[in-house]
């Protein structure tokens, strides 16, 4: 199949790699595929990289650019990076359409999760999910347990009828306060909190949701709270909606920490086009992109297209994964994101409620941002009751599966430098959910 999905990088180049990497640019442009050279010119994988080359040339990375191209899209200020954040802190990946802020009586106005989850194939929804799923976001979201509730009982599915959020004996809903103590209150933060909540409950109704809040969005707090979240009882699936610029030294020294036993970590590549961000670049998560959503008011899937806003693009820094073999003649030696992809256009949005009020927004609003996709994928895996030993067991398979009926192909639109494309591109990777739950060996 026919890969429009290359970007020509300027590498330095060994001679005996000259003339396949010649080869590579023509196949990916008019004619190659995923698997056409043999194995003998397939690319070695790149070198493991080192924090200390990253030192001599850390003032000169730039912090990652927000999606800013639709005035009607606000940009919340923890979506934004500075650069004085690189290395030292991750930002959020939601955005929100401004024309789908409502009061707090007008009600949703964005997609709902019947429409989202019939749309990707989603069967016996309302007997979805099972186990656990942990979301891992920093700060304090102080009205999470009453708005996850209100998005519930709005849309019927099961609430938490505790009265206490932190209560381990909750069986829908609980927060942890990975420091052991509750953190600052943060709106920017709270609304990510209440996509990343709301959605992976809407997509596995019947798993239990653990909010774990670091203690601020350092990447030590952040650290702290995967850790605390990865080993949470019953939890298989973790989503981390978060990102940062990826260096070397968040390869060296955080790759590690998404890795566990039974556990899959999704993470959400970015809201700025065509960059890279990590934990969704590291080679144990999977990297969720975004599209443009069109479904029938009943969710039947029309059509879908690459957003012009997600991240993606090949990593600078970690060697090419095994799980990415098939489509080296596309890649090279490096890992490349994205893996898979769900809606995230904030103009094709989803209802969110928030009722803790910031910069203006406050109620229902309808939500876009790879911080969309990232839950929903993640729900969508839950629910097929499958365990994974690891996120790169899970890329094997679904790699395995590349081109075949349970992804939606995306096969226009570009972000950044990178097109639309099958089997797999770097935008929307494998393409988006089509019944995923089926080759998973769910229901």
């Amino acid at each position: 199949m026919v890969i429009n999905c290359m970007k020509n990088q300027t590498r330095i180049l060994t001679a005996s790699l000259f003339l396949f990497v010649i080869l590579t640019v023509w196949a990916c442009g008019g004619g190659g595929g995923g698997g056409g050279a043999s194995s003998a010119s397939r690319p070695p994988v790149a070198p493991d990289p080192t924090c200390s080359a990253l030192v001599t040339r850390q003032s000169s990375v730039q912090a990652v650019r927000p999606y800013s191209s639709d005035p009607g899209i606000l940009v919340p200020a923890t979506s934004i990076e500075q650069q004085s954040d690189i290395g030292k802190r991750v930002h959020t990946n939601h955005l929100i359409s401004i024309s789908g802020v409502h009061t707090m009586v007008s009600g949703p106005g964005g997609l709902s999760p019947v429409q989202v989850a019939t749309a990707y194939g989603v069967t016996n929804f309302s007997g979805r999910g099972a186990g656990a799923i942990a979301i891992v976001d920093a700060y304090n979201y102080p009205t999470a347990l009453n708005d996850f509730n209100n998005f519930s009982q709005t849309y019927s599915l099961p609430t938490e009828s505790s009265g206490s959020a932190t209560s381990a004996s909750n069986s829908v809903f609980q927060v942890v306060y990975a420091a052991g103590r509750a953190p600052a209150n943060d709106g920017g933060w709270s609304e990510e909190m209440a996509i990343d909540i709301q959605w992976a409950h809407a997509m596995a109704p019947m798993a239990k949701i653990y909010l774990v809040e670091a203690a601020s969005s350092t990447l030590q707090d952040i650290s702290q709270a995967v850790a605390v979240a990865k080993s949470l009882p019953g939890v298989h699936e973790v989503s981390t909606s978060f990102g940062a610029t990826e260096t070397g030294c968040t390869y060296v020294d955080y790759n590690s920490l998404f890795v566990q036993s039974g556990v899959v970590f999704f993470s959400a590549a970015g809201d700025s086009a065509g960059e890279r961000s990590f934990p969704a670049e590291s080679v144990n998560t999977v990297a969720v992109g975004g599209t443009s959503l069109a479904v029938s008011p009943i969710g039947t899937w029309l059509s879908e297209s690459v957003w012009n806003g997600t991240g993606c693009g090949p990593s600078a820094f970690e060697p090419r994964p095994v799980y990415q073999d098939s489509i080296y003649s596309t890649v090279g030696r490096y890992r490349a994101g994205c893996d898979i992809a769900a809606v995230a256009d904030p103009n094709t949005g989803v209802s969110v409620y928030d009722s803790f009020a910031y910069q203006g927004v406050s109620g229902w609003f309808v939500a876009g941002g790879t911080s969309v996709a990232c839950p929903i994928v993640a729900g969508i895996v839950n629910g097929s009751g499958v365990v994974f030993d690891s996120s790169q067991a899970f890329n094997r398979i679904t790699y395995s599966q590349a081109g075949s009926q349970y992804f939606h192909a995306i096969t226009s639109g570009r972000s950044g430098g990178y097109q639309a494309g099958t089997p797999w591109c770097f935008p929307t990777g494998l393409g988006t959910p089509n019944g995923l739950s089926n080759l998973l060996g769910g229901s």
